[in-house]
């Protein structure tokens, strides 16, 4: 077996514990209001409502609204409750509470409650994109248009009773730099349309995932979330902690040469500096394998008109952090790679004649620099200065290549937001809801499939108002343009999104044509808002002659070698919104290859064709993570959202999703041959595999950046142990290290090794879901069985036990694998012909594909086996594990629910 990089276990297993307390329920001997019932608000017309409070035990509270009196005892729990009649739309009311003491709230409306929720899209503020709409903020004079946002605050435990200190703001200059600017928009639509107040309730956080946003509740048809809550709620667990790896060295003096020489400092005399051109990244420009600290320094004139005057400084975008100095003083820092830089030069700074700009960068992984298509220059006075152009750079500090080991984030917990952020809210009468997220989830649009809809309905129990509208942003186009076709993990989130609308009263906002090829964060919140406020006219306020969605793909037929496709939503007709023929259609016959295809306006339908296709099978539009080019809309000017016409759960309705057997291609051990032969013949020949990698792998480490590049190509990265154990009390197992020998490991000290490499390997393919491979085939740790505890960690777990299985009968806490130690190509495809011929699931176990392992199979055989596959797709489903495994259980979940 291959050796392995030894790390010490205490430092691994060091955690940090973070406690995280229960929500604020206030008890007082005065009344007190939640942070919602305050001056500003915004109340839902047209609904009774609940007013809401705390005060001592059975104090009496009288609420005096419109000179009529409404009265309320706390009880034993310190909480009333007051039915207020509905309301028409308008104000501005106040509101007098009494009791011990006496609280007013004034400038009261009645309106229409949003509630605004997601991760960053819909926080970003109206000041992040002043630039863009200075015209709007400026005319910003809606104060019957209001905006309350809810600061970020986790509760693990349970559903807090109040939210964290807050307030209303009303739309005008200055205020309105801090509304969502997606939030803003909408209301703005909505307000001037119908001339009604509109109060927005953004609950946002940048960066979380669906499941953060869902309630216990909610989750109830999923075990394996309600799992991951109860751990959660019990204090000081693993889970409430973060695994955190040894610090580089934090006694030693600074790492970094540039900060020991201060080579910000107009003092300093630059030695060594090599050029560079700004904007781009340093991996474009003959730079490989650096991640650390860049410097980057540029001297520029000024003219006396710009001389010590205020300036801007645009430094466009920075991956990943920055510092930056204008004459030896620092003007600016960002901490991460999204927010603009905008710095501002003081008074004075500037001088005529020659100034010196500084740029420190950080960059952790992936690659670093400055982002291009963005603004670079200074300004002063009417005046700029193009930063765009040659720097010259140097390298301050290299970072040593290791995995990273991700935090523990309760923000990204299942129902910790929704706890602290969302269920304070539930009892706020709403008219409906805005969802901007999905970027996060998009490594696991098969889950998001699931999630989406239920958070739909979570919500919609939780406010116990019926269907409210449900308004959600599908994902816009974002990175680099791929021209050919190819999977996406983007495009599948966008699907899963399309296919919410399944569920009633939802309307989405298509923003394919809005994004930024190179900004997660795209600028185009007007578009975005005002597309949602279409979907909200047409089911909140009934209006039946809106257009309010793009189209949206239908059914189709095929006849020949031509398929024609039905939408919905067309309006008054579909068009080529650039007169350009239609594009990024691509169709694919049974095989699944796409192709481009020309495709044909058809009165409200497309006919699909390409020649190499006899008859097509499948269809696909804008199916990339940036499709540019995608044109097709309806005369309302609303992009068609993206889709494919095969659908998943369809195929998994039939064994190995209708072909002969399935492969899975496996790999052991982390090895460097895996990424230089291995996953280079795999993507010749477009297929996957699985590698089962331990967390202190030594390739692994040092080749972190490609196992990501791999992951995110659609390879699965499995869990093979940390340290690789096995049993050293069985024959022939001499060689095993007696640290790693399963004997005289217990099962808790092996699962927790396991958790260990879970958290090293999400670090690098950010997943949180993947299949295990049992050591050297072992199950037993210190005499016990560990079988029933690795299944609950995972799907499905591979053994070393020579054997085929039809799907029905493939034991998912145990799969068979054959082991290739020699064999010839014809060999390989021997064992295929037999799985085809018995329809079962073969899975393949390499080690050393052309040498680095004793067990080792020749690269041409490898490539003979990959040929053969590829030459029978049409026959033969080459899969990941997980896929196979998720396919085998929802196939026989489907066949246990087909009447027999």
């Amino acid at each position: 077996m291959e050796r392995f990089f030894r790390i010490s276990r205490a430092a691994i297993r060091l955690m940090v514990i973070c406690a995280f307390l229960s929500g604020p329920v206030p008890v007082t001997a005065r009344i007190t209001l939640p942070q919602l019932i305050s001056d500003g608000m915004v109340l839902q017309r047209d609904v009774p409502l609940k007013i809401n409070g705390w005060a001592s035990p059975g104090e009496k509270v009288t609420l005096t609204f419109k000179n009529k009196k409404y009265r309320a005892t706390a009880g034993r729990d310190s909480t009333w409750l007051i039915n207020l009649p509905a309301q028409t739309a308008g104000g501005p009311w106040e509101m007098t509470f009494k009791g011990e003491n006496t609280l007013k709230v004034t400038n009261i409306l009645f309106g229409d409650v949003w509630i605004c929720a997601g991760q960053s899209n819909m926080v970003l503020p109206m000041e992040r994109v002043k630039e863009k709409y200075g015209r709007e903020i400026a005319g910003a004079s809606f104060p019957a248009v209001r905006h309350f946002f809810i600061p970020t605050v986790t509760n693990l435990r349970g559903p807090q009773k109040d939210l964290p200190p807050g307030s209303w703001k009303e739309a005008n200059p200055r205020d309105v730099l801090g509304f969502s600017a997606v939030a803003y928009f909408f209301g703005k639509a909505v307000h001037e349309k119908y001339g009604v107040p509109v109060g927005l309730v953004n609950a946002s956080v940048g960066g979380t995932p669906i499941e953060a946003w869902i309630s216990e509740a909610g989750f109830r048809e999923f075990p394996g979330i309600l799992k991951t809550i109860e751990t959660n709620k019990v204090p000081r667990s693993p889970r409430s902690g973060a695994f955190n790896p040894p610090p580089r060295n934090p006694a030693a003096p600074a790492a970094d040469r540039g900060q020991r020489e201060a080579w910000q400092s107009p003092d300093y005399i630059p030695v060594g500096w090599k050029p560079f051109t700004i904007p781009g990244f340093w991996e474009d420009q003959g730079i490989r394998n650096l991640d650390g600290v860049v410097w980057f320094r540029r001297e520029i004139d000024i003219p006396v008109s710009m001389a010590g005057l205020p300036a801007r400084l645009f430094m466009g975008r920075i991956v990943d952090s920055d510092f930056l100095y204008v004459n030896g003083r620092q003007v600016g820092n960002i901490t991460y790679q999204y927010p603009p830089r905008r710095y501002t030069v003081p008074e004075g700074l500037l001088k005529a004649g020659k100034n010196l700009i500084v740029v420190r960068v950080t960059n952790d992984s992936g690659k670093g620099g400055f982002v291009p298509d963005k603004p670079y220059f200074l300004e002063a006075g009417g005046h700029t200065v193009d930063l765009r152009g040659e720097w010259h750079y140097k390298v301050g500090e290299v970072f040593t290549p290791r995995p990273r080991i991700p935090q523990f984030s309760a923000q990204n917990q299942p129902a910790a937001l929704f706890n602290a952020m969302v269920a304070p809210v539930t009892g706020y009468a709403a008219k409906g809801f805005l969802w901007y997220q999905g970027e996060t989830n998009a490594g696991n649009a098969e889950a998001y499939r699931e999630y989406l809809p239920a958070l739909i309905r979570d919500w919609r129990n939780q406010w116990n108002q019926g269907d409210l509208p449900f308004l959600f942003v599908q994902l816009a186009n974002f990175m680099e343009v791929d021209y050919l076709p190819a999977e996406s993990q983007w495009a599948e989130l966008r699907e899963a999104q399309r296919k919410a609308l399944g569920e009633t009263n939802t309307a989405m906002a298509v923003t394919i044509d809005l994004g930024e090829w190179n900004d997660i964060h795209p600028l185009n919140k007007k578009e975005v808002g005002e597309r949602l406020a279409l979907g909200a006219f047409r089911l909140a306020y009934g209006d039946t002659s809106v257009v309010w969605s793009g189209p949206l793909y239908q059914s189709h037929t095929v006849s020949g070698d031509s398929m024609l496709l039905v939408f919905d939503h067309v309006g008054s007709g579909l068009v080529s919104r650039d007169g350009e023929p239609l594009a990024r259609f691509e169709v694919a016959g049974a095989d699944g290859k796409y192709f481009p295809a020309e495709a044909r306006i058809t009165g409200d339908r497309i006919s699909l064709r390409h020649h190499a296709v006899a008859r097509p099978e499948r269809a696909r539009y804008a199916w990339a993570d940036n499709p540019d080019g995608a044109n097709l809309y309806n005369k309302a000017g609303l992009p068609a959202s993206p889709f494919q016409t095969w659908d998943a759960e369809f195929a998994d309705s039939h064994p190995w999703r209708g072909k002969s057997c399935a492969v899975v291609l496996t790999y052991d051990d982390g090895l460097n041959v895996h990424l230089d032969q291995a996953i280079r013949q795999l993507d010749a020949h477009g297929m996957k595999g699985t590698f089962y990698i331990p967390g202190n792998s030594v390739p692994f480490r040092n080749r972190s950046f490609e196992w990501k590049r791999a992951a995110a190509n659609g390879h699965e990265l499995g869990n093979h142990t940390l340290f690789h154990p096995c049993d050293a009390s069985l024959p022939g197992r001499s060689w095993v290290n007696p640290e790693n020998d399963l004997s005289r490991y217990s099962v808790a000290r092996f699962m927790e090794e396991i958790k260990i490499t879970n958290l090293i390997l999400e670090g690098v393919d950010g997943k949180k879901t993947r299949s295990f491979a049992y050591t050297c085939g072992d199950t037993l740790a210190g005499g016990q069985s560990f079988v029933e505890e690795v299944m609950n960690e995972f799907p499905v777990a591979r053994g070393v036990r020579a054997q085929m299985e039809n799907i029905m009968t493939v034991a998912l806490p145990y799969v068979g694998s054959f082991m290739i130690n020699g064999e010839s190509g014809e060999q390989l495809i021997g064992l295929v012909k037999k799985a085809m011929e018995s329809h079962s699931l073969l899975v393949f176990l390499f080690h050393g594909v052309g040498g680095e392992h004793d067990i080792d199979v020749s690269a041409e055989a490898h490539r003979e086996l990959l040929q053969f596959l590829k030459e029978n797709d049409d026959r033969i489903w080459v899969t990941t594990m997980l896929e196979a495994a998720t396919h085998i259980t929802k196939y026989r979940k489907h066949q246990d629910s087909t009447p027999k």
